[in-house]
């Protein structure tokens, strides 16, 4: 429960300053001057909307994993699961593959097309190590005998690794379109709008990331026990 409480005020708190941003509170009939371009209009695009809505899904769906691991460790006597040194080659990857399409949606902006396609091949590259890293991970822990079918923090490791592991397939295939069309449209502003939603989806599956590690690792018990401390 609290992981649903602390990613609910987490959301709660992207929202409300993506809302400041969006001059809600503008009188746009008391401005004087020429109206401003179409082009910059407060109006959100429609796939940029879409995928907030869509990670603010995904983002519930591992909140809700995340209570259980939790929850399982508070009724169980059992110990976390040893989590191999792999795992934080699969993080500098995951690391890299967003910082890389960070600097190829700057370049897209920028009008820097050799940046811009070097950056996406390091992301797209980058994004492979990960699934690679993690198929070595999920060997090292059978190798260790931590097992789907064993215990409950086992199955969870497995279960919640690999649902991330199924949305970061996912990117790819975006991956793959913005690719296309690049091929198909170069420099189009559809094209650098799909390289930036690209950035964000990667962004938010590193961020899922880095909290699946912490809770894993027993990182973020206390600041669990911190967040429930205060709200009861």
């Amino acid at each position: 429960m609290s992981v649903m409480i602390v990613f609910l005020l987490v959301l709660a708190t992207i929202i409300g300053l993506w809302l400041s941003r969006q001059r809600l509170a503008s009188k746009p009939w008391l401005e004087t001057g020429a109206p401003p371009a179409r082009a910059e209009a407060v109006a959100v695009a429609p796939a940029r909307l879409g995928l907030a809505v869509f990670l603010a899904v995904v983002g519930g769906l591992f909140a809700m994993l995340g209570s259980a691991f939790v929850m399982q460790i508070d009724e169980y006597p059992w110990q976390l699961v040893p989590l191999p040194r792999m795992i934080w080659f699969s993080t500098a990857a995951l690391v890299a593959a967003s910082l890389a399409l960070h600097r190829a949606a700057g370049a897209a902006r920028r009008a820097e097309p050799g940046r811009r396609d070097a950056a996406l091949a390091a992301a797209t590259l980058a994004t492979l190590a990960f699934l690679a890293g993690q198929g070595l991970v999920w060997r090292a822990l059978g190798d260790g005998g931590v097992v789907l079918s064993g215990t409950p923090a086992g199955s969870l490791v497995y279960l919640i690794t690999g649902l991330h592991g199924l949305h970061v397939l996912g990117g790819l295939v975006a991956l793959g379109r913005v690719w296309l069309r690049q091929a198909q449209r170069p420099g189009s502003a559809q094209a650098r709008a799909a390289i930036a939603l690209c950035a964000i989806y990667w962004h938010a599956l590193l961020f899922v990331w880095l909290a699946l590690i912490a809770l894993f690792s027993g990182l973020a018990n206390e600041v669990l026990a911190l967040f429930g401390a205060l709200l009861t």
